[in-house]
């Protein structure tokens, strides 16, 4: 049984691939001080969350039947302290959060911790939007905004966006049976301050100040600027027909926009139009006052959910600058150039080895001593009692294929 279980549930976009990256690589120190990151590999808490919401997610269901059992299970067996994270939990249903609980501590010795990270509506909305894009949404940033606003919340992408972002009913879901002492939740600062606050407050939170730890970033979910955006929502709607999910985390996810397109960073900035920003840091202001007066434990400061003032220049995704585009269209290109000449050099390189297997294989059918070996084979394999002995010598050898 686990003494204490930390919980981290979202949201998205406050930093989780660079803390869950941390935490993944450093799995055996934390063991050594008795804090379980119960994970073999980096998207298992990923697959866990899967499983425990059902949810599809591009053929992923069926790899990640019996993840989360198989997560509660690791963590009731360790002694110490066990963290979950990850961003997708937020969005649980109360029955689901029901059961992640009763599976992770089925007594009252174990002391549950809730941990929402927590940003700003004015630069979690476009984030949302680019992370959909990042998921082969051809949705335009108006209608994306439009339908945020719809009172109904009836869509589907209205109903995932306030499922992971609202959080007071976030903390609903998972902390109505948390006392308010158990429920922390981490604000991530404000841009232009020191690029470690945020390890630093989720250090805190987690209890892991004063370990060494490896926070070399290894993994990231890197911005987009506002024309490379839109040229990757336009690839959407060329290649969502053709190109199989499998195909596409790969080549138009990984190498596009997070190797190449990320890297073009003099380019405006995606951000919240100019006249909602009002609505946006009033909601905020709600949420703030709720967050108070719950008790909660906060991790760094409310006011950091106060947005900064709109941009000077606000760039339309949805009308961007076309020069802009094809420069980023180009850089596209040539990522992918890079990337067939380098599977072509690795198709060439498995070729030549495959000819030298071949010619080996030939050589070998012409020795003396292979000719009299097969010419053996054939009068062993003319009775019965030859061709069982045969069958007996290739399953000791652990052999399957005929010519032996």
């Amino acid at each position: 049984m686990s003494a204490k279980v930390l919980l981290h549930v979202g949201t998205p976009k406050t930093g989780t691939s660079h803390l869950q990256d941390v935490l993944f690589r450093n799995r055996e120190r934390l063991e050594r001080h008795g804090v379980l990151y119960p994970a073999d590999r980096f998207d298992a808490h990923f697959l866990a969350a899967l499983d425990l919401m059902a949810l599809p997610w591009g053929g992923l269901q069926a790899e990640a039947i019996g993840r989360w059992d198989a997560l509660a299970e690791q963590v009731r067996r360790h002694g110490g302290t066990s963290i979950i994270s990850h961003e997708i939990l937020a969005t649980a249903s109360r029955s689901q959060v029901g059961r992640a609980l009763s599976s992770l501590a089925r007594d009252d010795g174990t002391e549950v911790h809730l941990v929402l990270s927590v940003r700003d509506l004015v630069r979690q909305i476009p984030a949302e939007w680019q992370e959909n894009v990042k998921h082969r949404s051809t949705v335009s940033y108006e209608e994306f905004l439009a339908q945020l606003r719809d009172p109904a919340r009836s869509s589907r992408i209205a109903s995932w966006f306030w499922g992971v972002q609202e959080i007071p009913d976030i903390l609903d879901r998972w902390g109505h049976d948390l006392p308010p002492e158990n429920v922390h939740l981490v604000t991530v600062p404000a841009p232009g301050g020191p690029p470690d606050v945020l390890w630093q407050r989720f250090s805190a939170a987690f209890g892991l100040d004063g370990l060494d730890l490896d926070l070399e970033a290894e993994r990231a979910n890197p911005s987009l600027g506002v024309p490379e955006t839109a040229l990757l929502r336009r690839i959407n709607k060329a290649v969502n027909p053709v190109l199989d999910p499998p195909d596409y985390r790969p080549l138009v996810r990984e190498l596009l926009a997070h190797q190449t397109l990320s890297r073009r960073t003099r380019t405006p900035r995606l951000a919240l139009p100019p006249d909602l920003h009002e609505w946006a840091r009033d909601l905020g202001q709600r949420w703030s006052e709720e967050v108070r007066r719950r008790g909660y434990d906060v991790v760094g400061d409310l006011a950091d959910l106060e947005p900064g003032p709109p941009p000077e220049h606000w760039a339309d995704p949805d009308s961007p600058r076309e020069s802009q585009v094809a420069g980023a269209a180009v850089e596209a290109i040539r990522a992918l150039l890079v990337e067939n000449a380098r599977i072509r050099s690795e198709e060439q390189r498995l070729a030549h080895e495959l000819h030298e297997a071949r010619a080996a294989l030939d050589r070998a059918y012409l020795r003396p001593a292979y000719r009299v070996r097969e010419k053996l084979l054939r009068g062993v394999r003319r009775t019965a009692v030859g061709r069982g002995l045969h069958r007996v010598y290739r399953l000791a050898r652990g052999r399957s294929s005929r010519p032996a």
